[in-house]
């Protein structure tokens, strides 16, 4: 497994973050102080800290598909996804794009889901087929 990246964002609710990155994701709780809280993202580093979210618009155009800009997220294996993705749905989680195939039969062929946590970042979901394909290129839209 490549290094993992750590990435800090602003939360309005440290308690909302909480429920959503652990009780929703399954993400386990690491060290934290009353103004902010780390989790385990799927390996990677998530440091959560109390303060205004970026503001986020689906104004990034891949394939025929507006997503939301910006957004973070992680790479599954296909396994991990459908199981987050059938969790999610059972829990009512309302997608921002719901779990779908993209590119198929192209280079980059992936399936994907975005979503927003409480503050309203947005976070993408992308499993491949082919765990070779994650940095293919040759379609223009595959990669994103």
């Amino acid at each position: 497994m490549p290094q993992p990246f750590h990435l800090a964002l602003h939360v309005s609710d440290l308690n909302d973050a909480r429920r959503f990155y652990g009780d929703l994701l399954g993400c386990a709780e690491g060290r934290s102080a009353p103004t902010w809280v780390d989790f385990d993202f799927f390996g990677h580093q998530l440091s959560l800290h109390q303060g205004s979210p970026v503001q986020t618009s689906q104004t990034g155009l891949v394939g025929d598909k507006a997503v939301p800009m910006p957004h973070f997220g992680v790479v599954l294996e296909m396994e991990t996804f459908r199981a987050l993705a059938d969790r999610l749905s059972a829990r009512g989680t309302v997608f921002l794009l719901p779990p779908q195939g993209r590119f198929l039969g192209q280079p980059g062929e992936q399936w994907t889901m975005f979503m927003a946590d409480p503050a309203g970042n947005a976070l993408e979901f992308k499993a491949y087929p082919d765990p070779a394909q994650t940095f293919a290129s040759g379609a223009p839209d595959a990669q994103a």
